[in-house]
C-alpha cells in the first residue's frame, strides 16, 4: 500500500477529530496521573517535537501519542504491550493508515516506557517517549504520590515518603534508568534541575508534604 502523504492536512484533521472524540475520553477511566490532561500533553508535545523532523508523519505521531497509554485498561505493569495490541486490533485506524503505519504506531506505543529495556525503534517512538517523560518537578512528585496512595493504601505518610523518594532516585536520579531521545526537547535541562532538587533532602521533603497534604485532602 502506498504511504499516505505527510502533508495531507485533511487526513491529519480527521485523525485529530477521531482521537478527541473516541480515544482521549478513554483516559477518564485511568488513575489520576494518566487522565485527559496527560493524554493531551503527550499529544501536543509529540507534535511540537515532530516539527523539527520533516520526515516525521504528523498523523502517525498523533495516533501513537493518543494510544500510548490505552493499555492501562489491563493494568500498569505491561500496559505498553497491551497498548500495542489495541492499536493492531483497532480497525478504525485503517481508515487512514496502511498496515506498515499501524505497525509503526503499535511499536511506538510499546516502546514509550522509561523502563523499557531497549531504545524506541522509530522516530515516532522516540518522539512519543520523549513527550511522555513530562519532566516537571511538581508533576513528577504529584504523580508519584498519586500512584503510591492508589497502590499502597495501607502505608502511613512516612511509608509513602520513603517509597516516593526511592522511586524518584531510581527513575530520575543521576544514575536513574530514564533516558532522553530528542535533543530539541527541554527535558535535559529540566532533568538537570530535578537532580538539584533531589540532592536537597529538605527541599524534597517540603515538596512531598505540600503535594501529599493537597492530595489527601482532595481524595
Amino acid at each position: 500500500m502506498k504511504r499516505r502523504s505527510t502533508t495531507d492536512a485533511a487526513s491529519l484533521e480527521a485523525v485529530r477529530q477521531f482521537v478527541e472524540a473516541e480515544i482521549v475520553p478513554c483516559y477518564d477511566a485511568f488513575d489520576a496521573g494518566h487522565r485527559r490532561d496527560h493524554a493531551h500533553y503527550v499529544i501536543d508535545e509529540s507534535l511540537r517535537l515532530a516539527r523539527y523532523y520533516p520526515e516525521a508523519d504528523a498523523a502517525v505521531v498523533l495516533a501513537a501519542a493518543a494510544y500510548h497509554d490505552l493499555g492501562l485498561c489491563e493494568g500498569r505493569e505491561t500496559h505498553h504491550l497491551a497498548s500495542g495490541r489495541i492499536v493492531r486490533a483497532d480497525e478504525r485506524l485503517r481508515r487512514w493508515f496502511t498496515e506498515e503505519e499501524i505497525e509503526e504506531i503499535a511499536c511506538a506505543v510499546e516502546d514509550h516506557r522509561a523502563s523499557s529495556s531497549h531504545a524506541p525503534r522509530s522516530l515516532t517512538g522516540r518522539l512519543v517517549a520523549e513527550a511522555d517523560r513530562q519532566i516537571d518537578g511538581d508533576t513528577i512528585i504529584r504523580r508519584t504520590i498519586q500512584f503510591s496512595l492508589s497502590h499502597y493504601p495501607t502505608l502511613d505518610i512516612e511509608g509513602h515518603y520513603r517509597r516516593v523518594v526511592e522511586h524518584l532516585h531510581e527513575k530520575y536520579g543521576p544514575d536513574g534508568y530514564l533516558r532522553l531521545w530528542i535533543p530539541e526537547s527541554d527535558n535535559a535541562v529540566r532533568l538537570a534541575e530535578f537532580h538539584t532538587l533531589l540532592a536537597d533532602e529538605a527541599a524534597i521533603r517540603r515538596a512531598f508534604d505540600r503535594h501529599y497534604s493537597a492530595l489527601v485532602v482532595n481524595r
